[in-house]
């Protein structure tokens, strides 16, 4: 009984120790990716601002009679496609910091108005492995 407390409580002491490896990971992860989605984030608002450029600038042509509504049209798409692709960065750079703060252990609200749940109880795995005292078992049956 008191060998099976022993593995019971090495067994539970390396499950904790892989919860806090796989933490670790999550958290050291989620920082490298920021660096990266700021970057990516700053290089899309740049070709973003440049499309915005390029369509003013199509479009100015095409009011002055120099260049086909065409390249308007086109230079439209492609300054959407890069709004596009911007915004899809910037959610996954929040979506990003959600996992990062969920790594970290902050609190979880599933919806609006709710709030946190408690935090568990620490658990004392000598006391939680300790087998019942005999004269416990002996009076329940």
């Amino acid at each position: 009984n008191l060998n099976l407390a022993h593995v019971q409580k090495r067994i539970e002491i390396a499950n904790y120790e892989k919860a806090i490896q796989s933490a670790f990971r999550e958290v050291s992860d989620g920082l490298a990716a920021r660096g990266t989605y700021d970057q990516q984030i700053a290089a899309l608002e740049r070709n973003e601002h440049a499309q915005q450029r390029r369509f003013d600038l199509s479009d100015l042509r095409y009011k002055n009679g120099v260049d086909s509504y065409l390249s308007v049209l086109t230079a439209q798409t492609d300054l959407y496609s890069a709004q596009q692709s911007l915004i899809s960065a910037r959610l996954a750079r929040w979506t990003n910091l959600v996992d990062l703060y969920r790594a970290l252990g902050g609190g979880w609200i599933q919806r609006a108005g709710e709030t946190p749940r408690a935090p568990d109880a620490p658990v004392d795995y000598d006391k939680a492995a300790a087998p019942a005292p005999a004269s416990a078992t002996a009076t329940n049956g």
